[in-house]
C-alpha cells in the first residue's frame, strides 16, 4: 500500500530519512555540505511527501529493511527438542538447579536443628522439574507447525 504523502511524519520516518542520506554522502552520491542542507530540511519536515523531495533526485532504497549488522545472526537461531534455544534451555535448568540447592540448604538446615526430616523441598523440585522436562520434550504449539 503506497503511502499518503498527506500524512505526518514521524521522528522514526525522518530518521530513517537522515539515516539514508548519511549513507548517500558517505557512498559520494552528496557532499557534506549538502547532506547538512538536506538534513535541516528533513528535521523541518512535516508529512511524508516533504520527507520523498528530500530524496528525490537520489536511488531508492528500502529505508525499513536495513542491513543486518555483522554482529548479529540474519537467521533465527537452531532450536533444540522441545523448540527452546541453548541458552534458554541452559537458563532454565540452571535457575531450577540454583532454587532447588537453596530449598535443599534451608531444609537441611532446619532438619538438622529441629529433627524434623520431612522432605519438604521435593514438593518444589518434583512438579518444576517435571514441567520442563515436558517442555523439553515435546515443545511448544508454535514448534509443531
Amino acid at each position: 500500500m503506497a503511502l499518503n504523502p498527506e500524512m505526518r511524519a514521524s521522528d522514526a520516518d525522518r530518521d530513517r530519512v537522515a539515516a539514508a542520506l548519511r549513507e548517500h554522502c558517505a557512498q559520494g552520491r552528496i557532499d557534506v555540505e549538502e547532506l547538512n542542507e538536506r538534513l535541516e530540511g528533513v528535521y523541518s519536515s512535516r508529512t511524508l511527501g516533504d520527507l520523498e523531495k528530500v530524496t528525490a533526485d537520489l536511488p531508492e532504497e528500502d529505508l525499513y529493511e536495513l542491513p543486518v549488522p555483522s554482529w548479529r545472526r540474519s537467521t533465527p537461531a537452531r532450536r533444540m527438542g522441545g523448540g527452546l534455544s541453548r541458552g534458554s534451555l541452559r537458563a532454565g535448568w540452571a535457575t531450577y538447579a540454583a532454587v532447588n540447592l537453596v530449598c535443599f540448604v534451608v531444609w537441611l538446615l532446619t532438619a538438622v536443628s529441629s529433627g524434623a526430616w520431612y522432605p519438604w523441598w521435593l514438593w518444589v523440585a518434583g512438579p518444576w522439574g517435571a514441567v520442563m522436562l515436558a517442555g523439553q520434550a515435546f515443545g511448544t504449539r508454535g514448534d509443531r507447525r
